[in-house]
């Protein structure tokens, strides 16, 4: 027997591939292609510059790295010539725990499609980083939780600072930096003058509802309801007796007010809808879509508790799902 349902696939794969353009992707694209048109201005000046970048930050799954990641993708399908006559590209990397400079220097590498022997010094390791970005026409370097690269310890951060801030000033071959993390990034970068002016500041802000929000006028209100509608209108699925102020309110405290977990879980709802072959959305859906990635008790779901507030502390639920 089989793991694989196609049936269930092919219940969810649309949902999957679809993208929701958030208001605040058009404060991100802005300045990205800033940092790049500042970029390729003074390349095409010549002589020495300082390149600028950015710092995108926002607590756990509010969707700041999916949409930088699509914005760097675009970037570098689109095949841009930069003024030496290279096409240029960004290079993702993601930060996973403690990381020393030297670890950095070789998780850079290996980005490049370089592998390098870990047992070359430090100062080799990033000597072939700026070889390898000036070879490969790498104008940008994208760390993801960056907040990994910095410890409790002042003086190693100001160091770290120094050398992020001397990739952006490199005379032979200056880095775009682009840093994403949660917010305590801000704070570190904001610690040394030079590289926060050079690293524009984008915030991506969780959900954010009144317990009385008015519908017609709470932002946050009326962006939820047109992402439950745009979901379930691509996957056909009538949600007109469904939603109203509770259950936005409910869905945003269900998903600890991250739009990242809304998006996921109105998936698993809508492709439970398909699978059963239902075309109305109800809160039983809801409920079993939410019970497949809870760890909480059976009974507690903030979608049929009465008082869900005051019986679920929304901490703890905070844990629970972001652990998930």
């Amino acid at each position: 027997m089989g793991f694989i349902d196609q049936n269930r696939v092919n219940a969810s794969l649309a949902l999957q591939r679809g993208h929701y353009t958030f208001p605040r992707v058009a404060k991100l694209r802005e300045t990205f292609e800033n940092c790049l048109h500042d970029y390729y201005v003074k390349a095409t000046i010549g002589g020495h510059f300082e390149v600028r970048g950015m710092l995108v930050t926002g607590e756990s799954r509010v969707g700041k790295t999916s949409e930088t990641v699509r914005l760097v993708e675009a970037f570098n399908a689109s095949m841009t010539e930069m003024p030496n006559g290279k096409v240029g590209k960004i290079i993702y990397c993601k930060l996973d725990g403690s990381i020393s400079w030297k670890d950095l220097g070789h998780k850079t590498l290996e980005a490049l499609g370089y592998p390098a022997n870990p047992r070359r010094t430090q100062g080799e390791l990033w000597n072939m980083v700026r070889h390898q970005c000036r070879e490969q026409g790498v104008i940008g370097l994208y760390y993801d939780e960056c907040q990994h690269a910095f410890t409790s310890g002042k003086t190693s951060n100001e160091k770290l600072l120094e050398r992020f801030k001397a990739l952006m000033k490199e005379p032979d071959w200056q880095l775009m930096l682009i840093l994403s993390g949660v917010p305590v990034l801000a704070k570190h970068v904001n610690s040394e003058e030079q590289i926060a002016h050079l690293l524009s500041h984008v915030h991506f802000d969780e959900i954010h509802l009144g317990k009385f929000a008015d519908p017609t006028r709470d932002p946050d209100m009326i962006e939820l309801n047109k992402l439950v509608y745009t979901y379930a209108e691509r996957a056909d699925i009538d949600v007109e007796e469904l939603v109203d102020v509770d259950f936005l309110q409910r869905l945003d405290f269900a998903c600890a007010s991250r739009w990242g977990l809304v998006i996921e879980l109105l998936i698993r709802a809508f492709g439970l809808c398909r699978l059963h072959g239902q075309k109305t959305a109800t809160v039983k859906i809801f409920s079993e879509a939410y019970a497949q990635n809870s760890r909480l008790p059976q009974g507690l779901c903030p979608f049929t508790a009465p008082g869900y507030r005051d019986m679920i502390d929304g901490d703890k639920l905070m844990e629970m799902v972001l652990d998930e």
